[in-house]
């Protein structure tokens, strides 16, 4: 057996026996628990990228705002 494989076993077995443990002690289903943790995973790094997008627009307004001109008549 390959060494991949391997390592797909066991975090398999030893992975989502630490979910299955949880919804165990919160008296819930171990499906939810997963896809919980699925949800999170995905708004933490769509919230990141949010962050990236409105600094992103305030740089872009600053420097529409405070214009570099060299001279009067570049008006």
């Amino acid at each position: 057996m390959s060494f991949v494989i391997r390592l797909k076993y066991f975090f398999e077995k030893y992975g989502f026996h630490v979910s299955s443990r949880l919804a165990d002690k919160l008296g819930m289903r171990a499906n939810n628990v997963r896809l919980f943790f699925i949800y999170i995973s995905f708004v933490t790094a769509g919230l990141w990228f949010g962050v990236y997008l409105t600094l992103a627009f305030w740089i872009k307004l600053k420097d529409l705002i405070r214009a570099k001109r060299s001279s009067v008549f570049d008006l």
